[in-house]
């Protein structure tokens, strides 16, 4: 492997570990603000989240393809092999559970943002945001946790 691969490799490894860092770490503070009930602790925490998506899981996001797809040409690898490919489409389930999730956190941040600032409970809408925010990160979660298997094992598929 030539000094490119290593740097990409370890690009690739590093960014993998800040999307699943960050998404499991934001995940949990969300998820157990959420379940204390504190307006105002879940005001903080979901404007919290929102800018740990816009720092890090964002950027995380956009480096894994980019440098994955060179990782993968500076290393010979068919795009057409099992395990490549599988990891690609669970790639593209990930994002497609992740964006709506970016939205709904958004928007969470803002209902829960108004409610503290007006002293009342969270609106209906905000609890059903939740619940398929919720929803939504178990099949991000699994798919990234598979591709991690397809990368560090390559399995013939």
């Amino acid at each position: 492997m030539s000094d490119l691969a290593t740097w990409l490799k370890l690009v690739h490894v590093l960014s993998a570990t800040v999307l699943f860092g960050t998404g499991l770490g934001t995940a949990f503070f969300m998820w157990r603000a959420d379940k204390a009930g504190d307006v105002a602790a879940i005001a903080v925490t979901a404007r919290h989240v929102v800018l740990a998506d816009l720092l890090f899981t964002t950027p995380a996001v956009i480096v894994q393809p980019v440098s994955g797809v060179w990782l993968a040409l500076e290393r010979g690898y068919d795009f057409s092999e099992g395990w490549l490919h599988a990891a690609i489409v669970l790639y593209v389930l990930t994002g497609a559970c992740w964006l709506p999730v970016v939205w709904l956190q958004a928007r969470m941040r803002d209902m829960a943002e108004a409610a503290r600032t007006s002293g009342e409970t969270l609106p209906t809408r905000y609890h059903r945001f939740m619940r398929i925010w919720f929803i939504l990160g178990w099949p991000a979660f699994a798919a990234v946790l598979a591709i991690f298997v397809l990368m560090l094992f390559r399995p013939e598929l």
